[in-house]
């Protein structure tokens, strides 16, 4: 955790030289274990966690909000299991939004990775609403939560104008289908997303796609990176245009008839 918020601190330093108004990080920024012991072990709470304070600290220091992938505790102290959040750090150092990851990922590929997430991580049971920022409305969700659309929607009738999904995708479904359905949640959305991912080999066995992005409400790619880790940490600069925003739901308002089928 030393190393990655040493690594986070050299972002930071890039996105304020940039001009940044917000940072977005990726899940699991404070690290990514390589056992489900050592998932639990490492895990600390918020008040507590040197990783977050730090980024708490330099938020504050640097009037940036950060958005951020961490583990925290359950809340049961017996628990075996962590939560796996999403925190807004905002331009006073404070935790202003928490979103817990909804849907785990459980994967089993023949001759490729095999993750259960449900073993030691607990789902979340809400959706967070979206909250005002200075890149507009930001709606919360987080990676696996990306393959199901009903989320995505749901926080744009809330008026989402911006959708994030910090992730760690593996390279198998990263190259199938990362670009795919983020393109798909920004056209159905008409919203503009985020989505900052992990990049190269955490452990023995576990390799995140990469490739970080911007996507706007017409389904352009406004900003990426690629699939290899760097020594230093790349960061992509990109403009939210809310009347840009505005322009395509004008032109082309979606309207679903949820008097013919149900709303989802």
């Amino acid at each position: 955790m030393v190393h990655n918020l040493a690594q986070c601190r050299v972002v930071i330093k890039t996105a304020i030289a940039g001009g940044a108004k917000a940072l977005f990080l990726p899940e699991a920024s404070d690290y990514i274990g390589g056992s489900p012991d050592e998932t639990l072990s490492l895990c600390k709470p918020a008040s507590s966690s040197p990783f977050l304070l730090g980024l708490q600290e330099e938020a504050k220091k640097h009037s940036l909000p950060i958005s951020v992938g961490v583990h925290e505790p359950s809340d049961d102290p017996n628990s075996k299991r962590i939560k796996n959040t999403l925190l807004w750090i905002d331009e006073k150092g404070q935790i202003a939004h928490r979103y817990q990851k909804v849907h785990l990922f459980d994967l089993e590929i023949e001759r490729g990775p095999i993750m259960k997430e449900s073993n030691v991580t607990e789902p979340g049971n809400e959706i967070l609403p979206p909250f005002n920022s200075a890149v507009g409305k930001i709606g919360s969700m987080i990676c696996f939560d990306l393959r199901f659309p009903e989320i995505a929607l749901a926080l744009k009738r809330q008026k989402a104008d911006v959708l994030l999904y910090p992730s760690a995708f593996t390279v198998p479904t990263g190259k199938a289908h990362w670009l795919p359905l983020l393109r798909a949640r920004a056209i159905e959305c008409e919203s503009y997303v985020i989505a900052a991912a992990q990049v190269g080999a955490h452990t023995e066995t576990r390799t995140s796609y990469g490739h970080s992005i911007v996507i706007n409400p017409w389904g352009e790619v406004v900003a990426e990176l690629g699939g290899e880790k760097k020594e230093e940490p790349e960061v992509i600069f990109a403009e939210i245009d809310l009347e840009l925003l505005k322009r395509v739901r004008t032109q082309m308002p979606l309207l679903r008839r949820i008097d013919v089928y149900p709303e989802v």
